[in-house]
């Protein structure tokens, strides 16, 4: 039997997801991509893989799904209610997914993006060395009902381990660095982007979040006459209402609105995970702090180990069936 995992249900926003396809910029094409890359590391550290290999994101919302074969499977980035044939599972935790088992994933209780991770990874075609959709580009496109998602070869077998999660999932202070054109905007106007809190705005997707506030709009020098250049994720783009727009992993390639300031690569999933409402703070800080950051974070993933999951006894129907206690003795026994 060939393994595989079956799409019964699923919103418009489930995608096939890994680490995007960096180095294709000059031909028009951006990254694309999980939206939090750090759960895509936390799914992998769950199952003892490479962080290469492809997951299901789900924007927003879940499905069902269908085990062909015996999986291992597991749970990161934003929480959702999850069940196997009714029994509920943990998230940030990995567990065996049996033959024709269902999985059933609710809607988000916080964040945006959750992931399902397979082990052996989702083995759809890759094009351009990933296997990622990137719907700006209409490449690949959202898993119909029905659809049969292979899954690559798992060596491993090991599940029950769970992760503390990094807190990444109601907005916060988000740190940037100065852009190509930060020194257009004068000192007043940066110290007012730094002030303000900003909320995100409901129109976003995965080419970018605007940000929502109070107070006068965001001007700079000669903002007319920028000519359109390469922008990167991260990148705030004011646009042409004075409103910060934070590009995402689909955005275009290039762009010629101001860019205020670019977020550092550690904090895109706080963005990207930011609901409707939730509070945002920029914070300018040197490049040698960001590099630092950057390290620091790269050198986390790197070492990210997961712990044996300590189930919750009110999760287990079946409590009385096990042996909870063993061995008695009176007290009284000679050492």
């Amino acid at each position: 039997m060939t393994r595989a995992l079956i799409v019964l249900r699923a919103g418009p926003g489930v995608t096939v997801q890994d680490r995007g396809r960096p180095g294709f910029l000059d031909h028009g094409l951006s990254v694309g991509g999980a939206a939090d890359m750090l759960a895509l590391a936390e799914g992998a550290a769950l199952l003892g893989q490479s962080p290469d290999h492809a997951a299901i994101e789900l924007a927003g919302m879940g499905g069902i799904f269908q085990a062909r074969g015996n999986l291992r499977i597991a749970l990161t980035g934003a929480p959702m209610p999850a069940s196997v044939e009714g029994e509920r599972i943990a998230w940030n935790a990995s567990h065996p997914l049996y033959d024709g088992q269902k999985l059933t994933l609710g809607t988000a209780l916080t964040g945006n993006y959750g992931y399902l991770h397979v082990g052996g990874g989702i083995a759809t075609p890759a094009f351009l060395g990933s296997r990622s959709a990137h719907l700006q580009a209409h490449i690949g496109a959202p898993p119909g009902d029905a659809a049969v998602l292979p899954v690559g070869d798992d060596p491993g077998t090991e599940t029950g381990l769970a992760l503390d999660p990094a807190d990444r999932f109601s907005g916060g202070t988000i740190r940037i660095v100065p852009s190509v054109q930060t020194s257009r905007f004068d000192a007043e106007t940066l110290a007012r982007l730094q002030a303000t809190t900003f909320t995100r705005d409901p129109r976003g997707n995965r080419m970018g979040a605007r940000m929502a506030f109070d107070g006068a709009p965001f001007t700079a020098e000669g903002q007319l006459n920028i000519l359109s250049e390469m922008v990167v994720p991260g990148d705030i783009q004011i646009t042409g209402d004075g409103t910060p727009f934070v590009l995402l992993g689909e955005c275009q390639t290039t762009g010629g609105y101001p860019r205020i300031g670019t977020v550092i690569p550690p904090d895109i999933p706080r963005i990207a995970q930011a609901r409707a409402g939730d509070p945002i703070r920029f914070q300018f800080i040197a490049r040698d702090a960001a590099l630092a950051i950057h390290r620091n974070a790269r050198a986390h993933v790197e070492t990210l180990a997961p712990r044996p999951l300590v189930r919750n006894p009110h999760d287990i129907r079946d409590l009385l069936s096990y042996q909870l206690i063993g061995g008695m003795i009176t007290g009284e026994e000679e050492t």
